[in-house]
Parts: C-alpha cells; sequence; structure tokens
C-alpha cells in the first residue's frame, strides 16, 4: 500500500489577504482528517503550528473534533496553547486532557503562565491539578495566587537573574554560564543590594559591551522604575507605556525583589483592557462567541432589562404629548432622527472619555476643559446638521415652524449628547464604578428622554 504523503508544515504567511494566523483552508484539512479517523494525519497537520495558531485551530473545531485532536495531540500537547484558549473551549480542551496531563503540562509553564491558568480552574479543578504538582512549583502558583487577581503579583514572572552589585561583569557571565537557575529566556539582570531590593537593571546589550573587569554598579541602568506587587495591572500597562519599557522588576511590601514582569505580558493587558473595554460597552462578554445559548442569553439578559426600563422612560416622554402628536403626525416621523443623532454623537464623546480614562489623559484636573470642548463640539455639530435637517422638514412637510422646532431640538439634544457623553464617565469614575460597564445606559437615558421632550415641548409651544 502507498504511504501517506506527510502535509507540509503551515507556514507564517500563505496568502496576500491574510498574512498572519490560521489558513481556513489549513482548518478544513484538519476537519476532514479527524472526522474521516486519520488522526495521525490530523496531528501533522497541527502540530507544526505555533501554540496561538494552534489555539486558533481548536477554537474553529467543532467540539466532538476538538476532543479527537486534543487526543492526537496529547503524546505532544503544547501547554502554552491553554493559554491563549477562550474560557469555553479551554474547560473543553481541560476536560478532554485530563488532570493528570493538565498538572503535567502546569508545570512545563513559565510561572506567570502557570499562576494564571491555575487561577482559571474551579476550586475543585485546582485543588486537584496543586496535589500533582511538583512542592516547588506548587508553593510557587500558591505565592502568585495569594495575590489580588489584576495585579502585578498575579502577572509576574518568578524566573529572573537577581546579582549582587560588587560582582564584576566577568563574574556575571560566568554564573550566567553555569548556574542552573537562570532561566532560559531573559533579557535583564537585576542588580540588588543585600537585603534583595533592586538598585538597578542592566540589559543583556550593555553586559556583552562592558568590560570583565567592571564592576555590575559602574554599568548598571539605575533608573530605580519598580512596579509594587499589589499594583494593578492597568497601573502597570500605563508604567510601561509612559516610560517606554521592556521589564521592570516587582517588589513586595517591603522593596524586595519578588519578580519581573516583560513587554510580552503587559501587550497582552493593553489588548485584553481594550477588548473588554470595548465589549462592555455593549453590554457582552469576551466569551460570547463560544458559550452556549443558554449562558449567552444569562449574560445578556440584564442590560436588555435595563435597555427596557430606559426605552420605557422615553416612552413615557412621549405619552406626556400625546395630544400633540395626534394634531401632528409629522412629528412621529421625525422623532427617529432626534433620537438617533443624539445617540449617536453621545456615543462619540462617550468612547473618547473612557479611552481617555483608561489611558489616563482624562483626570478631573482638566475635566472642565474637556467637558467645556465637547459641549462645544455638540453645539456646533448640532448647528451643522440643523442646518440641514431643518430645511429638508420645511420642504417635506410643507411648514417652515417645524424645520426651526426640530433644528432648534438637534442643537439641544447634541448639546446634551457632549455634555452627558463626559460627565458620566467622569461621576462613574469617581463613584468607583468602571465607566465601560454603565455609562452607555445613562447617555441613552439622557439623549432619548431629553432629546423627545424638547422636540415634542417646542412642537407644543410653537405649532399648535
Amino acid at each position: 500500500m502507498e504511504e501517506e504523503a506527510q502535509p507540509q508544515p503551515q507556514t507564517r504567511i500563505e496568502i496576500e489577504d491574510d498574512l498572519y494566523g490560521i489558513d481556513p483552508e489549513h482548518v478544513r484539512k484538519v476537519e476532514d482528517a479527524l472526522r474521516e479517523g486519520r488522526a495521525e494525519h490530523a496531528r501533522a497537520l497541527a502540530e507544526p503550528l505555533h501554540y496561538s495558531d494552534a489555539a486558533d485551530l481548536l477554537e474553529r473545531l467543532e467540539p466532538e473534533d476538538r476532543v479527537r485532536l486534543v487526543e492526537a495531540l496529547r503524546p505532544d500537547f503544547d501547554p502554552e496553547i491553554l493559554t491563549e484558549l477562550d474560557e469555553s473551549v479551554r474547560d473543553e480542551v481541560i476536560a478532554a486532557l485530563g488532570f493528570a496531563d493538565l498538572a503535567a503540562a502546569v508545570a512545563e509553564l513559565d510561572s506567570d503562565d502557570a499562576v494564571w491558568l491555575v487561577s482559571q480552574l474551579s476550586d475543585e479543578e485546582r485543588a486537584r491539578v496543586m496535589d500533582a504538582l511538583p512542592a516547588e512549583l506548587g508553593a510557587v502558583v500558591l505565592h502568585g495566587l495569594s495575590y489580588p487577581e489584576y495585579t502585578a503579583g498575579r502577572m509576574m514572572q518568578r524566573e529572573l537573574v537577581a546579582v549582587p552589585a560588587y560582582w564584576t561583569v566577568g563574574e556575571a557571565f560566568d554564573f550566567l554560564r553555569t548556574a542552573t537557575s537562570v532561566p532560559d529566556a531573559f533579557h535583564d539582570l537585576y542588580v540588588v543590594d543585600p537585603r534583595h531590593r533592586p538598585i538597578g537593571k542592566i540589559g543583556l546589550d550593555r553586559l556583552v559591551r562592558a568590560r570583565r573587569q567592571q564592576r555590575l554598579n559602574e554599568v548598571m541602568d539605575d533608573e530605580g522604575t519598580t512596579v509594587p506587587a499589589a499594583a494593578d495591572q492597568e497601573e502597570v500597562a500605563f508604567l510601561f507605556r509612559q516610560h517606554d519599557l521592556m521589564s521592570a522588576p516587582v517588589v513586595d511590601g517591603a522593596g524586595r525583589l519578588v519578580g519581573t514582569i516583560t513587554i510580552d505580558d503587559v501587550v497582552d493587558v493593553i489588548d485584553e483592557e481594550a477588548a473588554d473595554d470595548m465589549l462592555r460597552l455593549a453590554g457582552v462578554s469576551d466569551t460570547d462567541l463560544y458559550r452556549a445559548v443558554k449562558d449567552t442569553v444569562r449574560a445578556r439578559i440584564p442590560w436588555l432589562l435595563i435597555n427596557t426600563v430606559t426605552a420605557v422612560a422615553a416612552s413615557a416622554v412621549i405619552g406626556l404629548f400625546e395630544a400633540t402628536l395626534e394634531k401632528i403626525v409629522a412629528l412621529a416621523v421625525l422623532m427617529p432622527i432626534v433620537a438617533g443623532l443624539g445617540g449617536n454623537a453621545g456615543t462619540q464623546t462617550l468612547a473618547v472619555a473612557v479611552r481617555s480614562l483608561a489611558t489616563k489623559e482624562l483626570a478631573f484636573d482638566n475635566a472642565f476643559r474637556v467637558i467645556g470642548k465637547e459641549v462645544l463640539v455638540g453645539i456646533f455639530n448640532g448647528i451643522a446638521i440643523a442646518a440641514l435637517i431643518g430645511p429638508v422638514a420645511w420642504i417635506w412637510f410643507g411648514e417652515p415652524a417645524l424645520g426651526m422646532v426640530i433644528a432648534a431640538a438637534l442643537v439641544f439634544n447634541l448639546l446634551i449628547a457632549g455634555l452627558m457623553g463626559s460627565v458620566i464617565p467622569l461621576t462613574l469614575e469617581r463613584l468607583g464604578v468602571d465607566p465601560a460597564v454603565a455609562s452607555s445606559i445613562f447617555l441613552t437615558v439622557f439623549t432619548d428622554t431629553l432629546g423627545f421632550f424638547a422636540f415634542l415641548g417646542l412642537a407644543t409651544i410653537f405649532l399648535l
């Protein structure tokens, strides 16, 4: 029987329109191999992939195919795949691996990834994995879990190189060549004092250019930027962005060196926080794509119920002007214009404000300037839109006063949109509420209810 041709490893660049990521055709080939019972062929297709692409592959497969691929990859399963999977898919993969293989996978990870992965497990799963881990790694993971979630202590790596300031460059090189505790990959050496407090760091590029007889304290960078282990991960990301850092030492309450944070971890945090804020503005979760229908419904329905309340409030305002609407039917035709433009203008301001709060560009010391600017932008945008819609309404319905009413209502509502789009996030921030979560709900209340009230109120005064 002719031997089956082995597939060639997928290259990172396969088609012009999609330079990176996994090729959909590659996914289809894996699916076909799994469904036809050719597990070795599927394994040969998946094994050469980068672990992030392998995670994408697992996410795109149907649950039954996913289990088959995990079984095929089990002998050489790359544990880093688990750190890239969506939560729902990761649970399925972990269930397919079993706790013995999961513990073995955790043991192969860097300490920061091991802590993160164990933290994502349920209490029962965590206990079983911790029991199966080597004692030394188990202690490291427990220490990482002792820090609150989303802090530097949770995201830091314990693998680092710490050297005393009185060493020479030559001694540092000799240590790096012979020590068994040196990490597989690192970029900086941290120089510490006798109390193990960081006093500087030396990049490998500077170290290799220094003379062997030079003392480390002569060639080190003594900028002194350290990260408290209890610092929020957003604060860490801000520090890296502001100071253009590639790495930073993490210290405990006594100032002792306990870990390091590198730029690759910070990039993940920035991406996660940005995506989280964007999704929260819409009231959805980052796991909605892979959740079961019932779980997705359960996650989204609270926000829809809150929106229902705001919609009822807007309807109640319309109900106050029922008599006006009965006499001037054209108002019902034009009302969506007022609400829609106000909502869109408010969302523009809201997005800028929430993002600026996250990057610390907007704070209470410059709040009045920003609010004033957004109000002026709202007024000028309102005048521009009113100059367009007013004449259209006049010509459409043959009523000059109607054009003036909707023009005035638009200016007012876009002013409110600019004002509330900036005030609401600032107020929520001051109250300790995440502006990304609740801002859009309150914004809708103001732009809809006040917009309708202004439009119908002016119509009642000037048209009846």
